[in-house]
C-alpha cells in the first residue's frame, strides 16, 4: 500500500504543466507564468505574438520543463474578443476565456488593484481549475468565426436603431426650443421653411441649417437599416440550418422575422443546452436568492447572461400575451400577475420571459409546441 502511494506521488510530480494568465490592455499585456509552485511575471507590448512565443519558451526553460509540456492559459473576456483564444488554440495551448464578473475579489472597502495583482489572481484560479476544483469561475463559450460573423449584422442593426432614435429625439428637442411640435416626415426639409413661430415669424437660418444636417444623418441611418434588411433576406437560403430554425420560430404567432433572427443568431443557433436550467441561466433569467440565517431576500434575476436575449424575450412576452391569449403560459401569467398592479405585472413579465424562452428551446430541439399556442396560417 505504501509502495503504491509512493508510485502515485512520483507520477504526479513528473507530470508538469505550464500555466499562463493574461491581463490584457490596449498598450501592453501582463503575463503571469507558473508551474504550480513558482511564478514568473513579464510585460510585453500588446498583440506582439512573436514576443509572446519567445516569453513562453523562456518560461518553459526557466521552470526546467521539457519540450512538448502541456500549456494551459486564460484571460478575461473583453475588448479583445476571441481572436487571441483562436491563436493560442492553434499553437496547441489549452486556453479558456473567463467571465470577468465571476472572478473572486477582496471584499474590503479599499483593496489594492493593479494589472500585476489581477494577473497573479488569474494564475492562481487557473491552477485551481486545472487541478480539479469545481466552480472556480464561469467560462465563456467561444463561437466559431462563422457564428461570430453571423451576429455582426444583428448587432449593427441594434446600434443603428439607437442612433436613429437619438437623431429623432434631437430633431424634436431643437424644435421644442422654439415652441414647435411637428412630425418627422419625408418632407421635413420643405416643412421647416414654412413653419411659423408664436409671433408669426419663420425660423432663422442657423437653426434651419442645423435641423437639415440632423435630418440628413437621420435619413442616412434609415437607408442603412433598409439596406441591411434587404441583405438579410437575400442571404437566407432554404437549406441553411440557421434559416430553417428562423422559419420554425416564425410559425408561432407573436414571433416575427426580426425577433426570431435575433434569438437564433444570438442564442439557439450556436449554443447547446443540456437542461432548462442552463437555458434560463445563460440568458441571465435565473433567480438570485439571498438566504442567511433568518434573512431571506429575493434579489431578482442574475442578469449574468446575454442582455440582447433578455431584451427580445421581454418584448416577445408582451406580444405573447396579446397574440397567444389561450396558451397555458398566458393563463399562468393572468392568474398570477394580471390583477396585481403595474409593479407586479413588470415582475411577472420577466418570469414569463424565462418560461417562454424554455418553451421555445423545447420547440426547436424536440418539436414540442407550447401548450395551447397557435401557429400562423
Amino acid at each position: 500500500m505504501i509502495q503504491s502511494q509512493m508510485i502515485q506521488v512520483e507520477d504526479n510530480t513528473k507530470k508538469q504543466h505550464l500555466y499562463i494568465a493574461f491581463e490584457l490592455s490596449n498598450r501592453e499585456w501582463k503575463l503571469a507564468f507558473g508551474n504550480g509552485f513558482k511564478k514568473r511575471e513579464k510585460t510585453i507590448a500588446a498583440r506582439c505574438l512573436n514576443v509572446l512565443q519567445a516569453e513562453i519558451e523562456r518560461a518553459r526553460k526557466h521552470f526546467g520543463m521539457e519540450e512538448g509540456v502541456e500549456i494551459y492559459s486564460c484571460y478575461e473576456a473583453g475588448r479583445d474578443g476571441f481572436w487571441l483564444h483562436r491563436y493560442l488554440v492553434s499553437c496547441g495551448i489549452k486556453n479558456v476565456v473567463v467571465d470577468s464578473a465571476s472572478i473572486e475579489v477582496n471584499r474590503r472597502y479599499r483593496r489594492a488593484k493593479t494589472d500585476r495583482i489581477d494577473a497573479g489572481k488569474l494564475l492562481q484560479m487557473l491552477i485551481r481549475d486545472i487541478s480539479g476544483e469545481r466552480k472556480v469561475w464561469s467560462v465563456v463559450r467561444v463561437p466559431s468565426i462563422e457564428q461570430e460573423d453571423a451576429r455582426r449584422t444583428n448587432r449593427e442593426r441594434d446600434r443603428l436603431l439607437k442612433e436613429r432614435t437619438g437623431h429623432i429625439n434631437r430633431l424634436k428637442s431643437l424644435l421644442i426650443l422654439y415652441g414647435i411640435k411637428m412630425k418627422i416626415s419625408k418632407r421635413f426639409k420643405e416643412d421647416i421653411d414654412c413653419v411659423k413661430l408664436w409671433d408669426g415669424s419663420t425660423l432663422l437660418e442657423n437653426i434651419k441649417s442645423e435641423l437639415r444636417r440632423e435630418y440628413d444623418r437621420y435619413t442616412t441611418v434609415n437607408e442603412q437599416l433598409e439596406a441591411m434588411q434587404k441583405e438579410q433576406i437575400e442571404k437566407q437560403t432554404a437549406d441553411d440550418r440557421i434559416s430553417q430554425q428562423i422559419e420554425e420560430l416564425k410559425k408561432l404567432k407573436s414571433i416575427g422575422p426580426i425577433s426570431s433572427r435575433q434569438l437564433i443568431l444570438e442564442y439557439f443557433g450556436w449554443r447547446k443546452f443540456s437542461n432548462v436550467k442552463e437555458v434560463g441561466a445563460a440568458a441571465g433569467l435565473a433567480p438570485t436568492p439571498y438566504s442567511s440565517g433568518n434573512s431571506q431576500i429575493e434579489q431578482g434575476i442574475s442578469k449574468a447572461g446575454n442582455y440582447r436575449v433578455r431584451k427580445v424575450m421581454i418584448e416577445l412576452s408582451w406580444l405573447w400575451l396579446r397574440y397567444q391569449l389561450n396558451s397555458k403560459l398566458s393563463h399562468w401569467f393572468i392568474k398570477r400577475f394580471a390583477f396585481g398592479g403595474k409593479r407586479m405585472r413588470r415582475i411577472g413579465i420577466v418570469a414569463l420571459a424565462r418560461k417562454l424562452l424554455i418553451a421555445l428551446w423545447k420547440y426547436l430541439e424536440k418539436g414540442i409546441i407550447p401548450e395551447g399556442a397557435t401557429l400562423k396560417a
